[in-house]
């Protein structure tokens, strides 16, 4: 399927691994032009020469910021004028007990995980509905409806991604442009990798029981029973970031296995 998004310019935050990753290569199949996005250049650079091999003829550059820096935001959006996709990606997160979350934790996530997507939202969406054409996704995360209890900050980020981009939404009546979010579920991402062969080791079982342990005991509900591969949530971002997803505004997309359970 073409996705009509030949010469689209498209930012992906938090873009050096994971997600940001698969999504980044999967627009460059679609010969899209990507800008990647890590906190350090080293990162960005690996990132950028590595689509490079796996892309022959990507169009494909990028550029270093950390979320948690204000002035690192401002000198990427001064480096970067203008896009067509905006993809709001970048995320830390943290398990912690409640009771042991201090105030600075509670800010530091949502300093990262919320107002990076709005300091970019606040420049890019103005010109986006000025040309009357743009896609702004929000990354946020089944935890938005089914709150862990080993990080309800990270929950609470999360929620509030679908707050404002919901809000967003609403000022796009009758134009060109979107706003939704996308709630990936469990995914094999590295640092899910590393978390599995970390409990292998110290259990002494497989990488496939530990994997079955996690959505027997932890994520019953999921009807996937099983970690999603990067490129299954990036395959469903680069559709809605696509024209032909035009119809599709405000919505709250799951990619979650069937974890949650309600109907909407």
């Amino acid at each position: 399927m073409d996705l009509k998004l030949k010469d689209k310019i498209a930012l992906i935050s938090g873009s050096t691994a994971g997600i940001g990753f698969a999504t980044a290569k999967r627009l460059l199949t679609e010969e899209a032009t990507v800008i990647v996005n890590g906190r350090t250049k080293k990162t960005v650079d690996e990132a950028v020469s590595e689509l490079k091999k796996l892309v022959p003829g990507a169009k494909v550059s990028g550029i270093a910021a950390d979320f948690s820096k204000v002035d690192e935001v401002n000198h990427l959006i001064s480096q970067i004028p203008e896009i067509d996709i905006l993809i709001n990606n970048a995320g830390i997160f943290e398990p912690i007990p409640f009771k042991d979350i201090p105030d600075a934790d509670w800010f530091k996530l949502f300093e990262v995980n919320v107002m990076s997507g709005v300091r970019l939202s606040r420049h890019y969406f103005p010109k986006m509905l000025e040309k009357n054409w743009g896609r702004i996704i929000f990354i946020s995360s089944e935890s938005a409806v089914f709150i862990p209890d080993e990080m309800i900050h990270y929950g609470m980020t999360k929620t509030a991604q679908l707050a404002v981009s919901r809000g967003l939404a609403e000022l796009t009546k009758g134009t060109e442009v979107t706003v939704n979010s996308i709630l990936p579920g469990p995914t094999m991402s590295k640092g899910a990798g590393e978390f599995i062969k970390d409990i292998s080791k110290k259990d002494n079982i497989t990488p496939k029981e530990v994997e079955q342990n996690f959505f027997k005991n932890l994520r019953p509900s999921s009807l996937l029973q099983r970690f999603a591969s990067v490129d299954e949530v990036a395959d469903t971002i680069a559709y809605y970031v696509s024209p032909l997803a035009s119809a599709t505004n405000g919505a709250s997309i799951r990619v979650e296995g069937g974890l949650i359970r309600s109907i909407l």
